[in-house]
């Protein structure tokens, strides 16, 4: 029996001292890991410091500054290891488990750090090709600004001036955002030569932003007139609907309800075909109001399975009004405050919902409901979007480029306001600080 004993007591305190030479040798590699590392991230820092400015590696270096710190008792740990003071086991095991730790951490606070410079250096070694994309777009859009003009003026003979405020952009704005795309990045060149890495990337940001912006002008105009096309067509067969609805309305059973809506609906079939110019997004919505309100009366009547016709018009119509708002609000991102956004993300998210229950005949009255929600919400942030615009140009529709001495080019040459009208818009709050006065130089 104590032979048994005896073997196992062996057994364990060879199993320890296996384990303890494992650790210690685990201890010894992850200590000169880590002090490789160190080494390399310092280099690593130069360069990105060299490439991005100071501001930039801040973190990088705070957190190789703290890795040197903690590595320092690393290595007093492994020196007390190795000197004239016998140790026990447990005190070398302590010791060898804390050295892996802080290797450990050391690595991770690195690995985190750099990783999070990355994309930025890359971006940096790519600023020649970007520049180079971003005055070819540029050139390109000046090419397509004659036809936006040709665009504008047919859109301006075909609708109201009242129609037209929903896309709130014109071909002298796209223009002067190019301008402004052009001239930062000429900034940016002029920064980078002169070794100011950050002015250089941020003045490369605001040229990409601005014809990013630019590229939103011409698709909105270009979307708006497929838009409003679409809508004159689907009004033209919401016509046809109404006066089929009518029809059947006075042919049918009546109650005071269906009486209503159904005077309504004449009115309101009269009003869009009384000829003359129509906003034929507002003769959508004013018709299928009235052609829903019969056919909820009628429904609450008859309870009749809801035509699928009539809920692909519900849907067409948030449609359009989503489209819209999404063409105002995405080419003018810098005037839209939260509540119009809010909207409009909201709007699209019931949209979303409403694919594929529309063939769902027990659903289609909740579609309905869903469709007429989303149209008003986007009609809602269309309104707001207005009205953040209206609020936050200067008086005149001066965008702070070249009018009264607000902005660039103003009453004899000056910068007034640093040119932060013509800023908002473009870059939807970024703060450029100081670059400002040389960008409008």
């Amino acid at each position: 029996m104590a032979g048994f004993w005896g073997r196992r007591a062996r057994e364990e305190e060879e199993r320890l001292t296996a384990a303890d030479e494992a650790l210690s040798k685990r201890a010894r590699v992850a200590l000169v890991a880590a002090d490789e590392r160190i080494r390399t991230t310092g280099d690593e820092l130069d360069f990105a410091t060299a490439e991005l400015g100071e501001s930039a590696t801040a973190e990088l270096r705070a957190g190789l500054d703290a890795v040197r710190t903690h590595m320092s008792e690393a290595f007093q740990l492994h020196q007390l290891n190795h000197d004239e003071i016998p140790d026990t086991p447990e005190e070398l095991r302590t010791r060898n488990a804390r050295i892996v730790q802080l290797c450990e951490w050391a690595e991770a606070v690195l690995d985190e750090r750099t990783s999070a410079l990355q994309a930025r250096i890359a971006r940096v070694r790519e600023a020649p090709s970007v520049l180079r994309g971003v005055r070819a777009e540029a050139a390109r859009l000046r090419e397509r600004l004659p036809e936006m003009r040709d665009t504008l003026a047919r859109l301006a003979d075909r609708y109201r001036s009242d129609t037209l405020q929903r896309v709130r952009m014109s071909a002298e704005e796209a223009e002067r955002l190019l301008d402004f795309a052009d001239h930062s990045a000429e900034v940016s060149e002029r920064r980078r030569s002169a070794g100011r890495p950050e002015e250089a990337n941020l003045a490369l940001e605001a040229a990409t932003e601005s014809v990013r912006r630019a590229n939103a002008v011409f698709d909105g105009v270009d979307s708006f007139e497929i838009e409003a096309l679409r809508a004159q067509t689907t009004l033209s067969d919401v016509i046809d609907d109404s006066r089929g609805d009518i029809a059947e309305a006075i042919a049918g059973p009546r109650t005071p309800a269906i009486d209503e809506a159904l005077r309504a609906l004449q009115e309101a079939l009269a009003t869009v075909t009384s000829g003359g110019d129509r906003d034929p997004f507002t003769d959508l919505a004013l018709l299928s109001g009235a052609n829903a309100a019969l056919d909820a009366a009628r429904a609450e009547a008859a309870r009749p399975v809801i035509p699928l016709e009539r809920v692909q018009h519900e849907i067409s119509a948030s449609d359009h009004s989503i489209g819209v708002a999404t063409a105002l609000i995405e080419g003018q991102r810098g005037w839209i405050g939260a509540d119009a956004r809010t909207r409009l993300a909201e709007a699209r998210r019931i949209r979303q919902g409403i694919d594929g229950l529309e063939t769902d005949v027990d659903a289609r009255e909740q579609v309905i409901q869903l469709a007429r929600r989303a149209t008003t919400l986007a009609d809602e942030a269309l309104r707001l979007a207005q009205r953040d615009i209206d609020s936050s140009r200067p008086d005149g529709d001066d965008w702070g480029w070249g009018g009264g001495g607000r902005g660039y080019g103003g009453r004899g040459g000056q910068r007034g306001g640093n040119g932060s009208g013509m800023l908002g818009p473009i870059l939807g709050g970024m703060v450029l600080g100081g670059l400002l006065d040389d960008i409008f130089d």
